[in-house]
């Protein structure tokens, strides 16, 4: 590899850094499977939350706004801190999800599918096909308002409209002492959500599944019905018929029991919360949540890729403490490859295009193999595994690479 000519790039990505071990792990997948065969150009902002507070989470502003400039970015696993993160990180406040504030800027909808490989047998068996999970990125309970409420207060929700008019009505009177939140979303953002769903059907030639729960939200879930359902009516339906495939509206409660006795093979739409829980069980059910691809998808053709896992917290406590820890990459090294593969499409780099899928093949190649991490080495059902380390796993993929250049 020593005559190797690195892949020249010409619009960098944006490059968001994140927290604890996933933090290390991106830096060992640049150092070892990226700037050694790419000249890598990225925009660089540290999400690490540290930065974040120090910058009052401007700098997640800041890299969402460049991520709309630049067109592709890729994401390293953040913390989004709770009452102990705020005391263990001595914070300013309780910062919000980077993620929700990335996906409210973008306005795009986020795409999750498991990665497939051979000896990692789903703990459904039925499960034969990847299920992409699509989530609406924008609202909800992710981009909320929440109080807590004295006994003896009474909770009003309040629209005070263009002319000055207010419309009111009585959450609840509290005896006792409660708490409240509000929560919203747009009709643009839905519909936003509804095209690009279908338009991921037609261009994966799959069925697109929707499910709310409208029959007790009568107002707030049942707007998602009604404009998927328009949208679906003038927009769509006669080239999913062309297709062969379907689009199919259920209830929340029965698109579970659907999925779980279905084999696969199609998009499940779901709202934020939905799509934020789903996506980890379907993860979890195809073997492992760093087995799952992310990508955040706007309607004006901005992706963002992430992994679809957290901060790995854990063996990051181990790593502190100078243990080897064998940490499951996959995803975050699948959000760089996704990344690169859309860079390239952009700019008609075609080497680059091809290094990702090279490093896509080498990855799984790596784990069918028989070399893995701890994670998957639990569950494989391959024979003469080798368990190995982060960084052990990573070289055993550079080599396999190596021999695909």
């Amino acid at each position: 590899m020593a005559d190797f000519k690195k892949i020249p790039m010409t619009t960098p990505l944006v490059e968001m850094d994140g927290d604890e071990m996933t933090r290390i792990i991106w830096k060992m997948i640049k150092d070892i499977l990226l700037t050694p065969y790419i000249d890598l150009k990225t925009e660089y902002y540290d999400l690490g939350l540290e930065h974040r507070d120090a910058t009052n989470d401007q700098v997640t502003v800041d890299s969402a706004e460049a991520t709309k400039k630049y067109g592709v970015a890729v994401k390293c696993a953040t913390i989004t801190p709770n009452a102990a993160r705020v005391k263990e990180y001595n914070l300013k406040e309780m910062w919000k999800s980077p993620n929700g504030t990335i996906r409210a800027i973008l306005d795009g909808t986020v795409f999750r599918t498991p990665i497939l490989v051979k000896g990692i047998t789903p703990f459904i068996p039925n499960w034969t096909k990847p299920i992409t999970i699509a989530r609406h990125a924008y609202g909800d309970v992710y981009k909320n308002t929440e109080m807590s409420v004295p006994a003896g207060a009474k909770a009003e929700l309040v629209v005070t409209k263009a002319d000055g008019t207010e419309e009111r009505r009585t959450i609840h009177d509290f005896q006792t002492p409660g708490i409240i939140q509000g929560v919203h979303n747009t009709d643009k953002s839905i519909a936003s959500f509804a095209r690009a769903c279908f338009n991921y059907a037609l261009s994966t030639k799959q069925d697109l599944w929707f499910a709310t729960k409208d029959t007790i939200s009568k107002t707030y879930d049942h707007r998602f019905k009604d404009i998927f359902q328009e949208i679906f009516d003038a927009e769509y339906k006669e080239k999913f018929e062309a297709l062969g495939i379907e689009y199919f509206y259920t209830l929340i409660d029965d698109a579970v029991a659907r999925v779980i006795r279905s084999e696969g093979g199609y998009i499940w739409a779901c709202k934020n919360y939905d799509g934020d829980v789903m996506s980890d069980m379907v993860a979890t059910a195809y073997g492992s949540l760093a087995m799952m691809t992310s990508v955040l998808v706007s309607p004006d053709g901005i992706y963002e890729y992430e992994a679809a896992h957290g901060t790995v917290q854990r063996h990051y406590y181990k790593h502190l403490k100078g243990e080897k820890t064998s940490t499951n990459s996959m995803a975050t090294l699948f959000a760089w490859t996704g990344a690169l593969r859309k860079r390239g499409e952009l700019d008609h780099i075609d080497a680059l295009v091809d290094f990702a899928d090279k490093l896509e093949k080498a990855s799984i190649q790596t784990i069918e193999d028989g070399v893995m991490t701890g994670d998957l080495a639990s569950m494989s059902t391959l024979e003469n595994i080798t368990k190995v380390n982060t960084e052990e796993f990573l070289l055993a993929i550079r080599d396999r690479l190596e021999k695909l250049l």
